[in-house]
C-alpha cells in the first residue's frame, strides 16, 4: 500500500479511484432524483418548461459525470503541474460540451411542443423553426470558443480572423443573408403566418411555407408561387385574413325617366334592403351623378365577415332585391345606348305601282 507510484502511494490512488466513483455515482443519483421529481410534477400538470427540463437532463452523458468523478478524485493527488492543467481543462471542456448538450436537447423539446400546437397557431411553427436554428448554431459557437480558450488557444485572433472572414462570405452571399434576415423579419414582426391568404402585386393565395430562404404560396388556381423573403418584404402586401370588415361600394345608375320623387325615395329604400341583410352595417346611399346616360348613386356598407363567400352571398342579395325594388317602382336601369329622335315634316313613302306597269317597267 505504501508502494509510490507517480508520486502518490497506492492507498493514496485507491482512495482517489473511490471519491471518482462515488462522485460520479453521486451525480447520476441526483440525475435520477431530479428526473423523477420533474416527471411527476408534468404528470400531475402539463408544462412546456418541465418537458424542457427532462429533456435536457435526460440528455446528461455518463462519461461527463465519469470525467468530473475523475476530476474530482485527482484533486487528492499530488500530481505534476502539467498533469493537474490536463485533468482540469479536461473537466472543463466535458462539462462546457454537456451544457451545450443540455441546451440542444432543450431547444429540440420546445420546438417539438411548438409543432404540436402548429394547429391553434400557425404562426408558432413559422417562429420556432428560425429561431431554434439560430440559438443552437449560437449556443454550439459559443461553447467552441468557451472549449478552445480553456485550451489556452488565443480566441481574440480566431474571432478576428473569424470577422476578416465573415465579411468576406458575407459579401460573396449578400443574396442569400438578405432573405435569412428578411425571414427573421418576418417571423419576429408577423405580417403573415402560414394559413393567411394575402395578395403581392398580382399574385395572390394562402401562405403555406416560410422557410429561411423562400415563402410559397398556393394560388387559387392550385399552383405553388415562391418568393424570395427579401422581395417579398420590398412588396406591398394584402393580408385579408386579418381583415375584420370589408367595405362595399358599388353605384347604381337609373334612367333619365325617372320622376323626380322616386329619384328621392331610392336611397331609403336601399337603405332598407341593405340593413336587413345579416352581418351587414349600412354606411350611405347618396344621389351623385347627373351625367349622361343615367342619374347614378353611390352606395356603401360594410360586411362583418373576413370570409369571401359570405360577402358574395350578401353582395347576390342585395342586388336582387334591388332589381326587383326597381320593378315594382317603375324604374329602369340605364343601359349603355343612345335614343335618336327625329323632327320635321313626315316622310312621304313612295306608292307602289301597279302589278301591270312593274311587269312593264
Amino acid at each position: 500500500m505504501n508502494h509510490i507510484i507517480l508520486g502518490n502511494s497506492l492507498t493514496d490512488w485507491l482512495i482517489a479511484l473511490a471519491v471518482a466513483v462515488a462522485v460520479a455515482a453521486g451525480l447520476d443519483a441526483v440525475k435520477a432524483i431530479l428526473l423523477r421529481r420533474i416527471r411527476s410534477l408534468t404528470a400531475q400538470r402539463a408544462s412546456r418548461a418541465r418537458g424542457v427540463a427532462v429533456a435536457a437532463l435526460s440528455s446528461t452523458r455518463l462519461a461527463v459525470l465519469a470525467i468530473l468523478g475523475l476530476y474530482a478524485g485527482a484533486s487528492l493527488l499530488a500530481l505534476p503541474e502539467r498533469g493537474q492543467l490536463f485533468v482540469g481543462r479536461a473537466a472543463m471542456a466535458a462539462l462546457l460540451v454537456q451544457c451545450a448538450i443540455w441546451g440542444d436537447h432543450g431547444v429540440k423539446s420546445w420546438l417539438a411542443s411548438t409543432r404540436a400546437q402548429q394547429a391553434e397557431d400557425p404562426g408558432r411553427a413559422t417562429s420556432s423553426a428560425a429561431i431554434g436554428f439560430l440559438v443552437r448554431v449560437l449556443l454550439w459557437a459559443v461553447v467552441a470558443l468557451m472549449i478552445l480558450d480553456n485550451l489556452g488557444v488565443n480566441i481574440t485572433t480566431l474571432v478576428a480572423s473569424l470577422g476578416i472572414g465573415g465579411i468576406a462570405v458575407a459579401l460573396a452571399v449578400q443574396s442569400i443573408l438578405g432573405d435569412l434576415f428578411a425571414s427573421l423579419s418576418i417571423v419576429l414582426d408577423k405580417p403573415f403566418v402560414i394559413g393567411d391568404f394575402i395578395i403581392v402585386d398580382n399574385a395572390l393565395g394562402t401562405v403555406e411555407h416560410i422557410g429561411l430562404k423562400t415563402t410559397r404560396v398556393r394560388s387559387l388556381g392550385g399552383e405553388q408561387i415562391v418568393f424570395s423573403n427579401a422581395a417579398l418584404l420590398k412588396s406591398r402586401i394584402h393580408n385579408l385574413r386579418r381583415m375584420e370588415a370589408r367595405r362595399v361600394v358599388f353605384n347604381l345608375a337609373v334612367n333619365h325617366d325617372t320622376p323626380e320623387p322616386v329619384l328621392r325615395a331610392l336611397p331609403g329604400l336601399v337603405e332598407a334592403i341593405v340593413s336587413e341583410q345579416p352581418q351587414v352595417r349600412f354606411d350611405r346611399a347618396h344621389f351623385n351623378g347627373m351625367t349622361a346616360p343615367a342619374f347614378s348613386y353611390e352606395v356603401v356598407y360594410f360586411v362583418e365577415s373576413a370570409d369571401y363567400r359570405v360577402f358574395m352571398d350578401v353582395q347576390q342579395e342585395i342586388y336582387l332585391r334591388i332589381v326587383a325594388m326597381l320593378a315594382e317602382q317603375g324604374v329602369r336601369l340605364a343601359l349603355p345606348a343612345q335614343t335618336i329622335h327625329l323632327e320635321g315634316r313626315p316622310a312621304v313613302l313612295p306608292v307602289p305601282l301597279p302589278q301591270d306597269e312593274r311587269v312593264a317597267a
